[in-house]
């Protein structure tokens, strides 16, 4: 079975907080919460997560609530046993999980390349990893269709924007590519 990295990430954050609902998740992600509720219920179906009962939730079992006890005004999930096999399996895996993903053996190392570059262009990416543009460029657009990565807009990239070349300034004659809030927030609670 093939997790979207949207899924992958709500089974960290779950891991993470033991219980929690819709709307704090989107919070931390900063995406609408719609995807959220959806993917949810389609991970409930996939039985990776349930819901919890009972009319209170205490911060032992929620560990993202600051207050001692709170009434339950929303639907709490957690995950299930094999909701953790599944996150503990990728954790263990994850080039292999990128490769599946993406269709690369490569796309970790190049995740991983920008997420240190802060912006880089792909005939650097290209050089710097020894591969062919065109096999680079394919990569980047899977990583960007997984909202892994985006494209940036900036016209002047200042050096601490662009880490691995570092220059007083570099104005954007190419396309440049950054890691999202998702692939930022995935790769903390997943490393």
């Amino acid at each position: 079975m093939v997790v979207s990295p949207i899924k992958l990430y709500i089974l960290a954050h779950l891991k993470r907080a033991g219980i929690d609902y819709a709307k704090s998740i989107s919070r931390v992600l900063k995406s609408p919460i719609s995807i959220i509720v959806e993917e949810l219920n389609k991970m409930e179906k996939a039985e990776l997560i349930e819901r919890t009962y009972g009319s209170a939730i205490k911060r032992t079992e929620a560990r993202f609530k600051l207050s001692y006890e709170v009434r339950k005004h929303h639907t709490y999930y957690k995950l299930t046993k094999e909701g953790e096999n599944l996150l503990k399996h990728l954790k263990n895996n994850l080039e292999k999980y990128f490769e599946d993903v993406t269709g690369d053996c490569k796309a970790f190392k190049i995740f991983n390349f920008i997420l240190k570059a802060e912006n880089e262009h792909p005939c650097y990416i290209a050089r710097s990893h020894s591969m062919n543009i065109e096999r680079v460029k394919e990569i980047l657009s899977k990583l960007v269709e997984l909202e892994l990565i985006e494209e940036c807009k900036p016209r002047i990239l200042k050096r601490k924007h662009r880490k691995a070349k570092p220059k007083k300034e570099t104005r954007t004659q190419h396309k440049y590519y950054r890691v999202t809030r998702l692939g930022k927030m995935l790769f903390r609670y997943i490393s």
